[in-house]
Order: C-alpha cells, then sequence, then structure tokens
C-alpha cells in the first residue's frame, strides 16, 4: 500500500508539471516527489524526498532546491543539483561526482551527509539540541566555495577537500581535517574528543580551545594515524584542552600559543615556528611517553562504516521502489 500512494503521488506530480508548466509563475510552486530511482534526466523545478523514503539519482540533474524529509535518503551519483539541498532530522544525503549550485544544510539530529569527488557553495550542521541523533559530516576530494560550519556530530575534510571560506566547529563530537586545504580560518572549540590536523594547510588563523578530546596537529598522537604535519599560514592557539595536545612536523608561519592545557602540550624538535612558541610544553619524558602510547581507533574506517551502512540500505530502498517516474 505504502508504494501504491508513492507512485499516485508521483503521477500526480507528474500531470501538475504537464498542466501548468507553461504557466507564468507557476514553476516557483512546483515540487516533483521522488521515490525509487531516476536516470539522466532534468527536473525543472523543486525535489522533495517524502518521509521515510528513499531516492536514488544518477546522471539527474535537479534545477530547483532539494528537500530531504525526516528519515528519507537521498543517493546521488553523477548529479547537478542547481539550489540548496535541505536534510531533515534523521535524512541523509549521499552526493558522489555530483556539483550542488547551493549550500547544503544539515538540520538538528539529521543523520548525516556524505560529499565525494562533489562541489558545494558550503555545508552546515546543525547543533543536536533535543535530537536523539549525533550527526556526520564526511567530505572527500570535495570543493566548498564558502564556509564548512558545524555545530554538532563527527566531521572529517579528507583527500584533498579544498574549503574557500572558513572552517568553523563548536561543540561537535570531533573535528578532522586530512590532507586538505582551507584559504580561510580554522576554528574547532569544545568538540568532545578532540581535533586531528595531518598533512593539510591552513591558511588563515587557527583556533584550538575548550577540547576535552585533545589535539593532535601532525603525526605520532593517539587521536588518529597519519604519516605529516601541516602548513599554517598565520597564527595557531590551542588552550583549555584536556585529553593532550601534541604538535609535530609542523611550518607555522606565525606564532604558536599552547597554554592552559591538562596536561601541558608536547611540541616536537621538529616543528617550525616562525613567531616562536608561547605557553607551557611538556618535559622531553612526557613528550617520548605519549609518543609510544597506542593509537585510537580509526576515525576514517569508522566513519566511512557508517556512511556506507546507511547508503547501502537507502539504494536497496529506492531500487525495491522501483522507477520513481521523473
Amino acid at each position: 500500500m505504502r508504494r501504491t500512494v508513492a507512485h499516485l503521488a508521483v503521477l500526480s506530480t507528474a500531470v501538475a508539471v504537464s498542466t501548468f508548466a507553461g504557466a507564468p509563475g507557476a514553476r516557483a510552486d512546483l515540487v516533483t516527489h521522488c521515490v525509487g530511482t531516476g536516470g539522466a534526466v532534468t527536473v525543472p523545478n523543486d525535489l522533495y524526498v517524502p518521509a521515510g523514503e528513499s531516492c536514488a539519482l544518477t546522471g539527474t540533474t535537479v534545477t530547483g532546491n532539494v528537500s530531504v524529509a525526516a528519515g528519507a535518503n537521498l543517493v546521488v551519483t553523477g548529479g547537478h543539483l542547481s539550489g540548496d539541498v535541505q536534510v531533515a532530522t534523521d535524512g541523509y544525503l549521499d552526493a558522489t561526482n555530483t556539483q550542488i549550485g547551493g549550500g547544503v544544510d544539515l538540520a538538528s539530529g539529521g543523520y548525516g551527509a556524505f560529499l565525494k569527488d562533489a562541489s558545494a557553495a558550503s555545508l552546515t550542521v546543525r547543533a543536536k539540541g533535543s535530537a536523539t541523533i549525533d550527526s556526520f559530516l564526511f567530505v572527500e576530494h570535495t570543493s566548498v566555495d564558502g564556509n564548512v560550519t558545524a555545530s554538532a556530530g563527527e566531521v572529517r575534510l579528507d583527500r584533498t577537500t579544498e574549503v574557500a571560506g572558513n572552517v568553523s566547529s563548536t561543540g561537535s563530537y570531533y573535528t578532522d581535517v586530512h590532507d586538505s586545504f582551507v584559504d580561510g580560518t580554522l576554528s574547532v572549540l569544545n568538540s568532545a574528543t578532540g581535533s586531528v590536523v595531518c598533512g593539510s594547510a591552513v591558511r588563515g588563523r587557527a583556533t584550538f580551545a575548550g577540547n576535552l578530546g585533545g589535539v593532535q596537529l601532525g603525526p605520532n598522537g593517539t587521536l588518529d594515524s597519519c604519516a605529516s604535519g601541516g602548513y599554517w599560514g598565520r597564527d595557531v592557539s590551542i588552550t583549555n584542552t584536556t585529553g593532550g595536545v601534541r604538535v609535530d612536523d609542523n611550518i607555522i608561519d606565525g606564532q604558536l600559543t599552547a597554554s592552559s592545557n591538562t596536561p601541558a602540550a608536547v611540541i616536537a624538535s621538529n616543528n617550525r615556528v616562525r613567531g616562536g612558541v608561547v605557553g607551557q610544553q611538556a618535559a622531553a619524558t612526557r613528550a617520548r611517553a605519549l609518543a609510544e602510547r597506542p593509537p585510537a581507533a580509526d576515525r576514517e574506517a569508522a566513519g566511512e562504516q557508517r556512511a556506507g551502512e546507511r547508503r547501502s540500505e537507502a539504494v536497496q530502498e529506492a531500487r525495491a521502489a522501483g522507477d520513481a517516474g521523473l
């Protein structure tokens, strides 16, 4: 019965499109519902994935905005979405080799967003609030024209991702940047399990403050494994952090401030800091002990597994529903 009702809704939308496409001003009010699969067609208006349903698109162009309702899934491969993408509570967006002209906005309690080989104007993760779901934002080899702003969840920018604006995270579970470039500032505040930045370049000022799980800039830390440090174009500040601070193999074209951290920060001798180091540092014996501790579980693998499971379920549901009739 569920599929029958959904199919009737799709047919109703198609009739509306054919009836009113030529009417002045009517196009802005049209919304195409997507339940099932769609191919290389153009949707000449907004796209809506109903609550609890799944939509899988391949090579599809959407000229309007996209809304993914509560508990719904949208998986796009090789697509072009001209407008904004809004993802509701427990909603999921998976975009591979896809251009998104507007911003991606994950609502409070949104399940997550995964972007690979993609582009978007901006990325936003709303604060968790009273929601039971802790969101995620996993981004790989993707260009972001504006800012990345996160107020909850697991956040990872990876594999040559480029952000033209700022990356700002407050109250996330963690915020990591691997092998990526941030043209603006980087700010990670009050994360529950810390922040890792490896093999990346940040052109603007970087601020890490109030992070409970520690901060790791470069390799040989305990939060995650990586091969190299990074380049920092301005000052770097790490303050009021618990769980350990490790700064290793970095070039900082500014001043490094490490203060009010418990335990004291470990600043390796292989860092090149043009503006000098301000604040307390751990003794050499502490540095060796920290380096010898086993690393934490691989965050990247855990994140990809979480996204992969939801993606697989969504694609199966969409195929079971059949042709969406776009």
